[in-house]
């Protein structure tokens, strides 16, 4: 199919994701009288929770309907979101002049057989939760099998809990999962062999520790019962909290030649993450990057604080090239 593209001339912003981060980023933007496309896949990490929560005035909305609504409120200024799976991006440098020696320029393909052009892009394309090989595991994904304390404790609170070890940070989880109920089990799944210590926090807490390899979930009614293990042993549980790992999408993050940090936690690897300063700012000149594809622990508040920050400080760099644009043309 040959690649046409959207407008002649291109916008100033080209945001890629329309979740949290990129549609915050989009209302700052937008609001600052930029010309704005947002290209979303529509594949939000969080799309199988039935509700969001930790946010303030709009805790429990479906995330659905948190993305309709943002959706609306960024078309109030003229931002454009546009249903479409990007399958390259590319700087495409402008040349510049004396006075803009090195102004940026992006060109970016998407399924559609289009190429949008934009002057700058913000990357707010997210993360997949990689899991552990556990048979029916990612059919829970969301509903009663978990990856945050903060986001579902709650609704989990003083029930069966367990927690699926994938690596050594599975005993922090287990802890804080300790605060929810009463009643819970750290299956090891040959992914660790607490220490010393770690065994006398979780005992002191009461937490039951199961050795051995998780099989597969069971469930009955379309809730989850138990976790299986390979010897046929059952643990029961109404819910379990897992520790996923971070996948990009690399054909953005690569394609760009976006520098990445390798994601440790608690010595184990969780995956890798666009690198950003604190506004945003990646190692490629004229992209900035915003929630969770710079790090997988940002929720909803802080991907929203993040990419508001971000297209500000787009904005802030556009006046400039405009500045320099204007002087160098007077």
């Amino acid at each position: 199919m040959p690649i046409t593209p959207v407008d002649p001339e291109p916008v100033d912003v080209l945001v890629l994701g329309g979740g949290a981060a990129g549609l915050a980023a989009a209302m700052s933007l937008g609001r600052s009288r930029r010309t704005v496309r947002v290209l979303d896949a529509g594949e939000p990490r969080n799309a199988t929770s039935p509700h969001a929560h930790n946010l303030l005035t709009r805790d429990g909305t479906p995330p659905g309907e948190l993305l309709s609504t943002g959706r609306a409120e960024v078309a109030r200024y003229g931002v454009e979101v546009a249903d479409a799976r990007v399958v390259a991006a590319r700087a495409v440098g402008a040349g510049g002049t004396d006075d803009a020696p090195h102004e940026p320029a992006f060109e970016v393909d998407t399924a559609d057989g289009r190429t949008h052009r934009a002057r700058r892009l913000v990357l707010a394309t997210g993360m997949r939760d990689a899991l552990p090989d556990v048979a029916g595991l990612a059919d829970r994904w969301g509903r009663d099998a978990l990856h945050c304390p903060y986001c579902h404790g709650w609704e989990v609170r003083d029930r069966a809990l367990a927690v699926l070890a994938t690596g050594p940070r599975a005993v922090h989880m287990a802890l804080l999962v300790r605060q929810l109920s009463a009643d819970v089990t750290l299956l090891l799944n040959d992914a660790l062999e607490p220490g010393t210590e770690e065994h006398a926090d979780l005992a002191a807490r009461g937490v039951r520790v199961v050795a051995g390899r998780v099989a597969q979930v069971r469930t009955a009614d379309d809730a989850l019962t138990g976790l299986v293990l390979a010897d046929g042993d059952v643990v029961p549980c109404d819910a379990v909290f897992v520790g996923s790992r971070a996948v990009l999408d690399d054909v953005v993050v690569d394609g760009l030649g976006l520098a990445t940090t390798p994601l440790e936690f608690l010595g184990e690897d969780v995956g890798r993450a666009v690198a950003v300063d604190p506004t945003g700012v990646t190692s490629v000149p004229g992209v900035w990057a915003a929630g969770n594809v710079t790090g997988p622990q940002h929720a909803l508040p802080s991907s929203i604080a993040a990419g508001s920050l971000a297209g500000a400080h787009v904005n802030a760099a556009l006046v400039l090239a405009d500045v320099a644009a204007a002087r160098a043309g007077a």
